[in-house]
């Protein structure tokens, strides 16, 4: 358990970490690429070492120093895990390489924790069925762990439901120029987070495979075609940098994150417009976006596109006056926890009126007091219910290291606030 120092914060600026998302998704294409890759500002958190290890296993020589990743690419041709592969409780790590596995050789199994078995993906599974893959639940619940035969696809059209996760597109899309023909994906549900699916075809841009986006609900990759090998680097993650801009909302100071500018695909960069609205102001610098606090007043928004920055932004609203409305974010409740639920739950511990509704937040800005914060597991929740401790004594953030999932050093850089 953490108790959260309640004194004056700084003016200050802070370094995240690299991206989880593009960390994920440069991992797998560098190691399906056609020659030697490197990596700098990979984010080494559980999950994205997770996506590591698994390429490992799947026959991917990954040298990681600590420093620069090095990734000699396989052309698109993986091997054989005989053992199962473990991935914990990385939603992303198993629907990205669900497809992955598609080009291995083999039987390949992917399990993870007990909340993982709860998670869906029979809309994946569904459509690698429709490409002639053998996918299946093993626990035909619709939910992991799977079995993937590996299984070079011919391609063609194929349709995938994405309300429940954008990832589903995400893997199909990685995989695409290894099929023969191509793919033509149309989303016929969906697509919720829609920013991760252009963080998607942004990497596969980078690294010279040609895509063709007609609609948020239409896409073409021409297949034949493979990743190229080069040197990159992962920009900072916006979805951490919410917290400090969020820390600057709560408390009044101005937090510079460092690295990120309102050009990036992540969608979570444009949570500081939605502090703006809040009452604060907001600065692009030529190094990065400054948030100064301000009196807070509620907004009513649509965070369909910003999910991961829900918890975050529910937690600066019970600093706000009057009622802030979270919506479009129904696919929350499908998280590492159930986000909103969660969040609702742990607010009206600190005497602030939240609720989930059927697909978002309603939560009446207070003077919320201390709790002790159950995190269910889930690293934002921690880090998210750490900001409201910097003004409000007396929260304590339980099983304060789930932080290790995105941000393993998230509690020593919280620290140079004070």
């Amino acid at each position: 358990m953490k108790e959260i120092r309640t004194i004056a914060i700084r003016n200050t600026s802070v370094t995240v970490p690299g991206s989880k998302s593009y960390s994920h998704r440069l991992l797998i294409a560098a190691a399906l690429s056609d020659g030697p890759c490197t990596i700098g500002n990979l984010l080494r958190s559980e999950d994205t070492l997770l996506t590591l290890k698994a390429l490992q296993a799947l026959g991917v020589a990954i040298q990681d120093t600590g420093g620069i990743v090095s990734v000699p690419g396989t052309a698109g041709y993986l091997g054989r895990s005989p053992a199962p592969i473990y991935l914990a409780n990385s939603g992303t790590s198993m629907r990205l390489l669900t497809a992955v596995a598609v080009l291995g050789n083999g039987v390949c199994t992917l399990t993870g924790t007990e909340r993982m078995g709860q998670r869906p993906i029979q809309d994946l599974l569904d459509a690698l069925t429709q490409l002639g893959v053998k996918a299946r639940s093993i626990q035909a619940n619709g939910c992991p762990p799977v079995e993937i035969t590996g299984k070079r696809p011919a391609g063609g059209p194929v349709s995938i439901r994405c309300h429940v996760s954008s990832q589903y597109l995400s893997a199909l899309l990685l995989i695409a120029p290894y099929t023969q023909n191509g793919l033509d994906i149309t989303v016929t549900q969906g697509p919720v987070s829609r920013p991760y699916i252009d963080m998607t075809l942004d990497i596969m841009s980078r690294l010279g495979v040609v895509t063709q986006k007609k609609s948020d609900t239409f896409y073409h990759v021409d297949g034949g075609q493979c990743y190229r090998p080069g040197n990159y680097i992962v920009e900072p993650d916006a979805s951490q940098a919410g917290y400090f801009w969020a820390a600057a909302a709560i408390t009044g100071a101005s937090i510079k994150v460092r690295g990120i500018d309102f050009s990036s695909q992540q969608g979570d960069v444009r949570f500081a417009k939605v502090l703006e609205l809040m009452g604060c102001r907001v600065d692009q610098e030529a190094d990065g976006i400054t948030v100064t606090g301000g009196a807070l007043t509620a907004v009513e928004v649509d965070m369909a596109d910003m999910p991961d920055v829900v918890p975050t932004l529910a937690v600066t609203a019970a600093f706000a006056k009057g009622t802030t409305i979270i919506k479009n974010v129904a696919h929350l409740k499908e998280k590492e926890s159930d986000r909103l639920g969660s969040v609702a739950k742990e607010l009206q511990k600190m005497g602030i009126s939240a609720s989930a509704t059927e697909s978002g937040l309603r939560i009446l800005g207070g003077r919320p007091h201390g709790a002790e914060i159950e995190t269910y597991k889930d690293h934002r929740m921690a880090m998210s219910f750490a900001l409201a401790g910097l003004v409000t004594p007396g929260i304590r953030i339980l099983d304060e290291m789930c932080v290790e999932k995105s941000f393993p050093n998230f509690w020593e850089v919280f620290e140079t606030l004070y």
